[in-house]
């Protein structure tokens, strides 16, 4: 019998796009939060539904463990997670359902849980953990199990449902503060190897993902901070770099997915982990996200180079400054393309975070974009469309337009859900074409390359260039039907 089994809710099958993609990571958070528990001296299991195909094949590991109790713990490392999406809010549900057939408490972790507390415990969810998980976790498992400490309703951080059946939610847990406390993750409960196969054969090498902060203190008006609120905790780059020669050292992933919503924002951090990495021969390549201003700052871009980094992943979002204002961004267009020079000049990869729909935009501001991305080639490019998530300033302000659909279904689902310029059908059609034009000129820029460097001709180069080719044939097709649309869409008819 085992005290806890942790399961989460993100199903790769259940998301075309990424399955398509086909890049799994295991459940960071859900792991982490596993760690923490068992060094309270509680037994825990993992049912990982990153491959899984279908909820019901849970029901196997509720056999074999028979927990006391199930936690659905969002890996909320994964910015897939945030997005709550509503096909894996009925997975979570019908997990919950499975569980409690089974006589165990359900607990749920999750950023939709937090904003939706009601909802899940109408459904099966005997617990909402809100705001960071682990302590509060710790202390319900501890009342649970041990009957030790006070009733529910004394746990900072938890929603419930008291003995009359109204919801309770308790007074808001404090972040952790010092997250070196918090114990590496559970790396052992992952099927690692399965992970390692599927990346082999399909992308040539393995990564993994480590996180080194939890929360952001920057004020997009638009992203939503559910569990950690307004804040930004680090782990120290000491803690950070023995993570790392651990996973070198047991593990051997080629490459680290840093999941950080900003990597390095403290003073100074990113160069203590960059002397420290090399000292302990630590590096492991890896990819980050960032703020290009804070790019700009001191040495960064260098450190981040003696670190390790391959590819910087940025929220560029737009390429009209009115909507980045609009969006209180806090950076300017012009930032974009000193920090894309930079990192390029470094020889580290770019990426490009874009958003379409933002209230306002027209299709001069999508043009901007679009040849924002002309001019500076990014590497890679992600493109989303403007999606309100409860307790954002975007999403107060237009909250009034919403109808029953409020969330997502997957997370290629693009519906602005609000009064936009332009229709659903639109920015599907939008991001095809921006993806065929960017590859049409990254085939482009690799032909300018080989003009240059004939011998640096690769399997990479030649598949980029047929790319291009194939990107090249077909995109007029999609341009004449997005014309169309923007010609026939309500806003604009």
């Amino acid at each position: 019998m085992t005290d806890i089994l942790f399961t989460h809710s993100y199903f790769l099958h259940f998301d075309p796009k990424e399955l398509r993609a086909h890049m799994p990571y295991p459940p960071l958070g859900t792991i982490t939060a596993a760690a923490y528990l068992r060094n309270k001296g509680f037994s825990v299991g993992l049912h990982d539904v990153m491959l899984s195909e279908q909820e019901s094949e849970i029901i196997p590991a509720l056999n074999l463990q028979a927990p006391r109790i199930v936690v659905i713990y969002d890996d909320c490392f994964n910015y897939l997670t945030k997005m709550c999406l509503s096909r894996m809010r009925q997975a979570a549900l019908q997990l919950a359902f499975y569980a409690k057939e089974k006589h165990c408490t359900v607990v749920v972790f999750s950023s939709d849980s937090a904003d939706h507390a009601e909802k899940y415990l109408s459904r099966n969810v005997d617990y909402v953990l809100c705001g960071e998980g682990e302590e509060t976790l710790a202390e319900l498992c501890t009342l649970l199990l041990r009957k030790s400490g006070t009733d529910a309703s004394g746990i900072k951080g938890l929603a419930f449902r008291d003995s009359t059946g109204e919801v309770v939610l308790t007074t808001r847990r404090p972040p952790i503060k010092n997250l070196d406390e918090i114990p590496f993750p559970a790396w052992d409960l992952v099927d690692i190897e399965r992970y390692r196969a599927i990346w082999k054969e399909r992308h040539g090498y393995f990564s993994l993902n480590i996180s080194t902060t939890r929360g952001c203190p920057f004020h997009c008006n638009w992203c939503s901070k559910p569990l950690y609120g307004q804040v930004y905790n680090s782990r120290s780059s000491e803690n950070v770099v023995a993570e790392m020669k651990f996973l070198k050292t047991h593990i051997h992933p080629d490459h680290l997915w840093i999941t950080d919503d900003i990597f390095g924002l403290k003073p100074g951090w990113i160069g203590q982990f960059a002397e420290l990495v090399q000292r302990e021969g630590a590096a492991i390549p890896f990819k980050c996200l960032s703020r290009v201003d804070l790019l700009l700052r001191d040495d960064t871009i260098r450190h981040l180079k003696t670190a390790g980094c391959k590819t910087v992943w940025v929220g560029a979002e737009s390429g009209s400054q009115k909507i980045l204002d609009a969006m209180e961004k806090g950076t300017t267009v012009e930032e974009i393309g000193q920090a894309t020079e930079m990192l390029r000049d470094a020889g580290i990869r770019v990426g490009f975070f874009l958003q379409f729909g933002y209230p306002g935009e027209t299709s001069e501001d999508i043009e901007k974009t679009v040849c924002m991305v002309r001019r500076l080639e990014p590497d890679e490019i992600g493109i989303s469309v403007s999606y309100p998530l409860p307790g954002t300033k975007f999403y107060d302000r237009v909250k009034a337009q919403l109808g029953a659909k409020q969330n997502w279904e997957t997370s290629d689902d693009f519906d602005p859900m609000v009064q936009a310029a332009f229709s659903r059908q639109y920015y599907h059609v939008l991001h095809t074409v921006v993806h065929k034009r960017f590859r049409i000129w990254r085939g482009m820029r690799t032909l300018r390359d080989l003009s240059v460097r004939p011998a640096s001709v690769n399997r990479r180069s030649l598949e980029i260039l047929a790319s291009m080719m194939v990107h090249g044939i077909t995109l007029p097709h999609h341009l004449r039907a997005l014309k169309e649309l923007e010609r026939t869409s309500p806003t604009h008819a």
